[in-house]
């Protein structure tokens, strides 16, 4: 009977030992404390912590780069509780919490965008700092061949957003195209061109210079159909030998070396989550439970359609 008592006490023990660290860590970070839905679900919890979309966090998982307390977790109903279990995204911590961040990439060509390729060719993840930030995911996509501005984000409701039609957020391309673009072919670009039965939206269009047999053009377009400014010149007769992205709304490539990365800060960064008409992560209000449902189901409805762009 003694060893039965001792088992039970130091039961009794453990469980006011854990009871007493969970008090701790929610009064270490209160918007914890009052949280009802634990356990909840593993993509749930990546995407409250901004690690990346609802729909993102389940690629995460399936992928296989999720561990749950040391073990690697495919399954997407897997549940944890953030004030007990350890989750970490390609070997890091995902802290609750934590705030989300962009990158932007000069892309080189020869890679394609995507975090991981079966077939071993060589894509972004290769050249972006997912050690440092997991989570990462591409804000649209550059063909393989095309170079420029590429921005990165572990923010879901960003990238959807900047991507939705409705926000016309303005892409920047310089094209490097065969033949010399006279006026006619500068105003249809303008005013629109039909591509797979649609007419493309305005679009602001210059010439740069022009060159012995080429000619160098700016297009600003706010769509984001598949190879768009490829096909737009196609369509008036100039084919595209060089295209690169110089602008995502209002981040610019600036003099950022070509396969380099650089962080989005302060007034830029802010500038950004404007033109997609969100509140930074520093100006949204600290989400409730019910904040951070409503949060959630925006994500959900987001990602119903994911959003294709290469150009």
């Amino acid at each position: 009977m003694g060893k039965v008592k001792r088992a039970q006490e130091l039961a009794k023990a453990q469980a006011e030992a854990a009871e007493r660290d969970r008090a701790a860590k929610a009064q270490a970070r209160p918007d914890l404390r009052d949280q009802r839905d634990y356990p909840m679900r593993l993509q749930k919890f990546l995407a409250r912590a901004g690690v990346a979309s609802r729909r993102g966090s389940e690629s995460l998982i399936s992928a296989g780069r999720v561990e749950v307390n040391g073990v690697a977790v495919t399954e997407l109903g897997t549940k944890v509780d953030p004030l007990h279990d350890e989750v970490m995204v390609d070997g890091r911590v995902v802290e609750w919490g934590s705030k989300p961040v962009v990158l932007a990439l000069n892309k080189p060509a020869g890679i394609i965008t995507t975090m991981k390729d079966y077939s071993g060719r060589r894509c972004v993840a290769d050249i972006m700092p997912t050690d440092e930030f997991p989570g990462l995911f591409p804000i649209g996509r550059l063909d393989i061949d095309t170079t420029g501005l590429l921005l990165f984000s572990t923010d879901g409701d960003l990238g959807n957003h900047l991507l939705h039609p409705r926000h016309h957020v303005t892409k920047v391309y310089r094209a490097t195209v065969w033949g010399d673009v006279g006026e006619v072919a500068l105003s249809w670009l303008a005013d629109g061109v039909l591509i797979d039965d649609r007419l493309t939206a305005p679009a602001k269009v210059k010439v740069i210079k022009r060159l012995e047999g080429k000619t160098i053009l700016e297009i600003a377009i706010h769509e984001g159909r598949y190879h768009q400014v490829k096909r737009m010149c196609e369509e008036v007769g100039h084919r595209v030998e060089q295209l690169e992205r110089i602008a995502f709304g209002p981040v610019k490539l600036g003099n950022l070396p070509r396969g380099s990365w650089r962080v989005l800060e302060g007034r830029e960064l802010e500038d950004l989550y404007h033109a997609a008409g969100l509140h930074t992560p520093d100006e949204a209000p600290q989400a409730g439970p019910g904040v951070a449902r409503a949060n959630a189901r925006m994500r959900e409805m987001a990602g119903r359609k994911p959003l294709k762009e290469e150009s």
